[in-house]
């Protein structure tokens, strides 16, 4: 017999800062998922700065109160995911919900805050939360955790893959075949849109990320700094290695902002970005797979044209991720719903070979509706 079909909500924020990604999924076992609806409920100016002072070293009484607050925009993205698709609360098996990253520092911590309990008590379902602390307790980074689902539903039945992710950081997953894990990995290749959405502020306050790709194109490229920023350690080291706003942060925008104003800083952050990726599989990708590729940088015209000429170069054909399966900026959410599934189950969610953890682990921590 065929197993029960499950209804759930996955949750995902990440390092990106855009909001809040809730997709209404439904199972028919791990390698089994169609997505039913998707929403993304925006983070206001005034959120997101409260987010980024979060990252940045808030006092405890601030986190402490968005810790509940990020609950309760979660909470707001789940309303609005039942009421457009006409779904009660009572038929989720369950809500899982990633949280919002404000440090992440392996070996030693992945912290996100967001409190499952109030999700629990709003909807009357068991909510999964906490996915990366076990596998940094096991030694690995806590990240990136989206391979298993790139492995168990989006990789191709006869060859390699490569599902590429670029949203605040971009990340790819190398996958031999579907549910094949021998030779499976997965790594950050760097900054994906963070450095590049910070310098369009920088350069327009009134936007919030670089429209239809306008100031990259009128920027010129900074070679110089271009280079030092590429010795940066980051990039020529081995996987598994994973990478946030900890290190490729404010701070970094501001040394672009003053060595590159305005266009040209927006242009150089795109070149470093569509370099570190062509480097990374220049290094550590064998042969020429396919390449899906979703997240908020897809909808950047002058860096997907960059990548699709690098990528090109190396011999891969760059394909955008919904073109194949579904819209690209619900894959996360989807992802995390896997995970949830896989915490219910009693089924490991990581990749070792993604996350440099000892072993195989049960990802996530339940709490009861």
């Amino acid at each position: 017999m065929s197993e029960p079909a499950t209804l759930a909500v996955g949750l995902m924020s990440g390092t990106s800062l855009d909001g809040i990604d809730a997709a209404l999924v439904r199972f028919r076992g791990p390698t089994h998922c169609d997505l039913l609806h998707f929403v993304t409920r925006p983070y206001a100016s005034q959120e997101q700065s409260a987010i980024l002072a979060g990252i940045n070293g808030a006092r405890a009484p601030d986190l402490a109160k968005l810790h509940t607050q990020l609950s309760l925009w979660s909470a707001e993205a789940v309303e609005t995911l039942l009421a457009e698709s006409k779904v009660r609360a009572s038929d989720l098996g369950f809500i899982a919900m990633h949280g919002q990253t404000i440090w992440h520092e392996p070996p030693l911590v992945s912290w996100q805050l967001g409190e499952p309990a109030v999700l629990a008590e709003r909807f009357g379902v068991r909510v999964v939360s906490n996915f990366r602390s076990r596998d940094v307790a096991a030694g690995g980074q806590g990240a990136p955790l989206v391979p298993i689902a790139d492995l168990l539903l989006f990789g191709h039945p006869e060859h390699s893959r490569v599902l590429l992710n670029i949203g605040g950081m971009a990340n790819l997953t190398y996958v031999p075949r579907r549910a094949v894990e021998e030779g499976a990995f997965a790594f950050d290749t760097g900054p994906g849109m963070a450095l590049v959405d910070g310098l369009a502020r920088k350069a327009n306050p009134r936007s919030r990320f670089d429209e239809d790709g306008g100031l990259a194109r009128r920027g010129a490229v900074n070679d110089g700094l271009l280079e030092q920023l590429l010795r940066d350690d980051y990039f020529a080291a081995p996987p598994p290695k994973s990478t946030g706003r900890e290190r490729f942060d404010m701070s970094l925008v501001e040394r672009i902002a003053r060595e590159a104003p305005g266009a040209d800083g927006v242009a150089t952050a795109v070149e470093l970005t569509v370099r570190s990726i062509v480097d990374a599989f220049g290094r550590w990708v064998p042969g020429t797979p396919e390449v899906l590729v979703s997240g908020g940088g897809v909808h950047h015209p002058v860096l997907i044209e960059r990548l699709e000429g690098g990528l090109e170069g190396r011999g891969c054909r760059l394909r955008r991720f919904h073109e194949v399966f579904f819209d690209g900026d619900a894959k996360e959410a989807v992802a995390f719903a896997l995970l949830g599934y896989l915490a219910i189950h009693g089924q490991p969610g990581n990749l070792p070979a993604a996350t440099g953890a000892s072993g195989h682990r049960v990802l996530g921590q339940v709490t009861p509706g």
